[in-house]
């Protein structure tokens, strides 16, 4: 992801970041705004801990019907090191946490199977706010234009 030349891709906080990207961008964080990538950038410890108590409290604002500003509950997870109140590992299996990616991913094995799905689609990316697929033949398309 070109936003993030930041962190080499064998870094422990791109590992940490590729875990909850897509939890982070379906709650509506947009990794593409200078404050996000600058605090992101100046976080040297406690990535994880943000990360789990941003997707945290957004569902317990979204469960309580309260209105919430993503992009600014990360940005303070992060400068205050906020640790998780109540996080589950399961959280990240939630369907409402599903990135459309995730959704199409899902859909591919009931339609093609899992053996076909497995052979065609190589990975999913985000870059700049939109999620794409990235097939075994190097050919990429958006998740947008693959629902269709």
């Amino acid at each position: 992801m070109s936003s993030f030349w930041f962190w080499e891709k064998d870094s422990v906080e791109y590992e940490i970041f590729k875990k909850y990207e897509r939890a982070l961008v379906t709650i509506g964080v947009n990794f593409s705004l200078e404050e996000v990538k600058n605090t992101l950038k100046g976080c040297t410890y406690g990535l994880e801990d943000a990360f789990r108590s941003t997707i945290d409290y957004v569902l317990w604002l979204q469960k309580n019907e309260k209105q919430y500003f993503p992009n600014a509950i990360l940005v303070s997870a992060l400068r205050e090191q906020w640790k998780p109140k109540a996080w589950k590992d399961e959280y990240l299996e939630l369907p409402m946490l599903e990135s459309p990616g995730q959704k199409w991913w899902n859909a591919a094995a009931k339609m093609w199977g899992y053996d076909v799905r497995n052979q065609t689609v190589a990975d999913f990316f985000y870059d700049e706010g939109t999620e794409f697929i990235q097939f075994t033949n190097g050919k990429e398309i958006t998740v947008e234009i693959a629902w269709r």
